[in-house]
């Protein structure tokens, strides 16, 4: 009788086994370990986590891409797909792929994003509510949402309902924003977007909704603008918005000026970094897909960020390709780029993202057995199942590649060229040249072994500028795609890549380098031996401050016999960057009508789009928005987005709001009733080993209402360091009952909402901050709160930690001269006490006591 194996249980590491291997991998990187663990090592729903490095999860990769090249001719070894993924060198799956790829405990898409959208025009009830529950299904399953609302008749319209006319575009934005909000992605929130043409007649109701504080919060929002509109602002002439948009008979048209909607449009995105803009006509004329329109590859809306402009029910998989590992001798005299390697490794890259659309479609298949033994009827199923036979059959026909880049400010610092420069802008331009035809090229040798995409037709795509620029450049590429045909519909991008770039470690995507050296603070404990304090904060903590390098920097030091061990001053680093190709070449040094330059030379060469910010001091102004907007359109970028520093979204209120709280506070006392939307603090300190956080609401910079809980860990809340502000926004539960949301901005301008702060602490924390936010609300001046606080009686040692926290915290704003009561000078015994900068400090010794 044979013997029967057993099978093969799979190792499972602790968190902390898993972050200290990863910090090695990543040579003391803690921020790149602590992202791979969190969010891509193997994982299952119950925590236990797979993977100790990402060698594991290279590898895991490695052997599913291997599995599908088996099916076809010539295949790719598993050790071969290894060499070119590991290490993050050469190519980078991104996101999805990377977490989902031979991924057995999710049930999940490996798509990075998705666009919905109905056939035709309808805009009944019925298919706008089936939008919605296909946005929470893509959402469920990890993906990036984007849609459009042009389809939907204007505010005031006749419908032959209850309500006798339309509410309009507005209303809508709102419920798929809250829709959003409501589905977690394993720690993430969905991403979403929403677009609307500027000919709809409520383009500006659109452009304004994200400009009343608290509204559209879970949703990016982009304007369609067509060439005509903004030959009419140049011109100052009007501009014809119809209903239905671009028709030839609309049930409803008005005339308006387009100078006054486009200042408009600059004003709220100089005021808050939205709305996005998408050059519309553009978009569609450069469009590949767009050649097979009437089969159901029109173009309607793109991705949460931009860069995939899609049909509805398409999706694309994402890849970065590290465009810093192919500079040869970096930061040296003798530093060139390997193209041979570099085309050679793009053709492979194609291949292997064209293997990950078989494994999607499995992942597909799987999402629909699932669906198939849920024990919901039928009805109840059928919209998941209809989307995802949807989504199938676009994945199938057009096998939609994503192959975008990141480094590309690494590259060029490593070559000595100046990002922004003229030099730099051909130099990238001849980069993605190369990328776009070892690409396609690979498509086209794809297509000779495996077959084309289904309905590839050479003659429509014959007039597309796209498709006769690489003609033009390699006609041999181009006669033997009208041969063989092309593997895939459309194959680039250039995406952000945030997490990605962590992992490189190198700049992300086309972005310049943020910062080539910066200082960060240690904090200093009391038992911490040799260590030096270079700085007391307010409430009395020792730091101990030290130089980070950006990793390709540091390259550049050892490359040109800098130390990068020694304790730089401020002045010697000013100098060491003067010396480097990194100086003036900074995301807020490079000239940003270089930046926009660049952006539409590249973009001849990406059949989707460019992901990509212009960033802008504080100080600039609506013209200069304006003109970048300009300088974009007639540049040839597809859509572009600018991030004023310090513009956040959601900071106007309506009139009446606001006068009502000028009439509430104008008698020097707080609202009576608490505003929907609050602007907070964000306070972290440290009381023994526990790491706390403080959220804290203010009414024209008083506290208001205060949060304390852990932070950084399972039970509390994870938000980047160097969140220190943002909104705290009162919704409400589906029962009715209140929450309290906290919302803030990312570096590019985009928001993260962390619902439901009562539900992230312990119980027992937020019955105490409901009755210190209550004194605060009625007026109690701080120190008197600060002393009912200690004079709290607690037995718990956690909520005494707790307590100590939120004294702290409130303490900071606790006036300067303020007399304190019932304390004594430890040093003096003197009761001549006051706050400063919310430390207790004494008038007779002048001794201090934070804390």
């Amino acid at each position: 009788m044979p013997v029967q194996e057993k099978p093969v249980v799979p190792s499972t590491y602790t968190q902390e086994q898993a972050y200290e291997a990863s910090l090695k991998y990543f040579k003391g990187d803690d921020l790149a370990a602590r992202v791979w663990v969190n969010k891509y090592a193997l994982k299952d729903s119950q925590g236990n986590i797979f993977e100790l490095t990402p060698d594991d999860m290279h590898r895991r990769i490695a052997k599913e891409i291997a599995r599908v090249e088996k099916k076809y001719p010539n295949p790719m070894s598993e050790d071969e797909v290894f060499d070119l993924i590991k290490n993050f060198k050469y190519i980078v799956p991104q996101g999805s792929p990377m977490a989902g790829i031979g991924n057995p405990y999710q049930v999940g898409s490996l798509s990075n994003c998705f666009v919905i959208g109905n056939d035709g025009d309808s805009d009944s009830y019925g298919g706008i509510m089936k939008i919605d529950q296909e946005q929470v299904q893509l959402m469920k399953r990890r993906g990036g949402v984007g849609h459009d609302l042009s389809h939907i008749r204007p505010k005031g319209s006749a419908v032959k309902n209850s309500a006798l006319t339309s509410t309009g575009v507005v209303p809508f934005m709102e419920r798929y924003s809250n829709s959003t909000r409501e589905v977690a992605q394993d720690g993430r929130r969905g991403a979403l977007m929403l677009s609307v043409s500027i000919n709809h007649p409520d383009a500006e109701d659109f452009i304004d909704a994200k400009m009343e504080q608290g509204k559209v919060t879970g949703a990016n929002v982009s304007v369609r603008i067509d060439d005509n509109f903004m030959k009419a602002v140049k011109n100052s002439s009007s501009y014809t918005q119809k209903y239905p948009v671009f028709s030839e008979n609309p049930k409803f048209s008005k005339d308006i000026e387009a100078d006054k909607l486009w200042k408009k449009i600059v004003h709220n995105a100089w005021k808050s970094a939205e709305p996005g803009i998408l050059f519309w006509d553009t978009v569609i004329n450069e469009s590949v897909p767009d050649c097979y329109a009437d089969l159901g590859y029109k173009t309607v809306s793109t991705n949460p960020c931009g860069e995939i402009p899609l049909c509805p029910y398409d999706s694309c998989r994402l890849l970065a390709i590290n465009l810093f590992s192919y500079v040869e001798e970096p930061f040296t005299d003798k530093a060139h780029f390997n193209y041979e390697l570099f085309k050679k490794h793009i053709g492979a890259a194609q291949r292997i993202m064209d293997d990950i659309i078989d494994l999607e479609l499995e992942k597909i298949d799987n999402i629909l057995a699932k669906i198939d033994a849920d024990p919901e009827n039928e009805e109840i199923k059928s919209v998941e199942k209809n989307l995802w036979l949807n989504i199938r059959k676009k994945a199938y026909e057009g096998r939609r590649t994503g192959i975008g880049i990141t480094a590309e400010g690494d590259m060029l610092a490593g070559l000595g060229i100046k990002y922004g420069s003229k030099e730099g802008i051909e130099f990238s331009t001849e980069i993605h040249k190369n990328i776009a035809l070892a690409a396609y090229r690979a498509s086209v040798d794809t297509a000779k072994e495996r077959g084309p995409f289904s309905i590839f037709e050479a003659d429509r795509e014959k007039d597309n500028p796209f498709i006769l620029r690489l003609k033009e450049a390699d006609e041999k590429l181009y006669y033997d795609m009208l041969e063989y045909g092309r593997r895939n519909i459309a194959l680039l991008t250039i995406a952000p890549t945030g997490t990605t770039s962590l992992m490189t470690q190198t700049t992300s995507g086309i972005e310049p380098v943020f910062l080539p050296v910066y200082k960060r603070r240690r904090k200093v404990n009391p038992n911490d031996k040799d260590a030096r304090v270079d700085f007391v904060d307010e409430v009395g903590d020792s730091w101990e401050e030290y130089v980070v390098f950006h990793h390709r920097f540091k390259e550049w030091m050892r490359a040109n016999g800098h130390d990068t061990t020694k304790n730089y001053t401020q002045e010697e680093l000013d100098k060491l960057v003067k010396k480097s190709p990194y100086y003036q070449a900074t995301s807020n040094d490079v000239d940003w009508l270089s930046k926009v330059k660049m952006q539409g030379a590249v973009q001849k060469w990406i059949d989707h789009s460019i992901s990509v910010t212009i960033n802008l001091p504080n100080d600039a102004t609506e013209d200069l928005v304006g003109k970048l907007y300009l300088e974009a359109w007639e540049a040839g970028c597809k859509g572009v987005t600018v991030y004023r520093d310090g513009s956040r979204s959601g900071v106007l209120i309506s009139n009446e709001e606001k006068k009502e709280e000028e009439k509430e506070q104008s008698n020097g006392v707080f609202p009576t009733k608490r505003p929907q939307t609050l602007t907070a603090d964000v306070v972290r300190f440290q009381n023994n080993k526990d790491k706390w956080i403080a959220f804290i609401g203010l009414v024209d910079g008083r506290p208001y209402e205060i949060f304390t809980g852990f932070a950084d860990d399972e039970d509390g809340i994870l938000i980047p360091r160097w969140v220190n502000e943002g909104l705290i926004i009162k919704n409400r539960n589906e029962d009715g009952t209140s929450r309290y949301d906290f919302q803030y901005e990312n570096k590019r301008g985009y928001k993260t909402t962390i619902e439901g702060l009562s539900h992230k602490f312990n119980p027992e924390y937020w019955n105490y901050a409901k009755l210190i936010s209550s004194t605060l609300r009625h007026g109690m001046s701080i120190d008197k709160v600060v002393d009912l606080i200690n004079s709290l009686q607690l037995d718990n040692e956690s909520i005494n930690t707790w307590k100590n926290g939120v004294v702290r915290a409130l303490k900071r704003f606790i006036a300067d001269g303020t007399v304190a009561k019932k304390e004594k000078c430890n040093n003096c015994n003197s009761s001549n006490l006051i706050y400063q900068e919310g430390c207790l400090t004494c008038k007779d010794c002048g001794s201090s006591k934070c804390g």
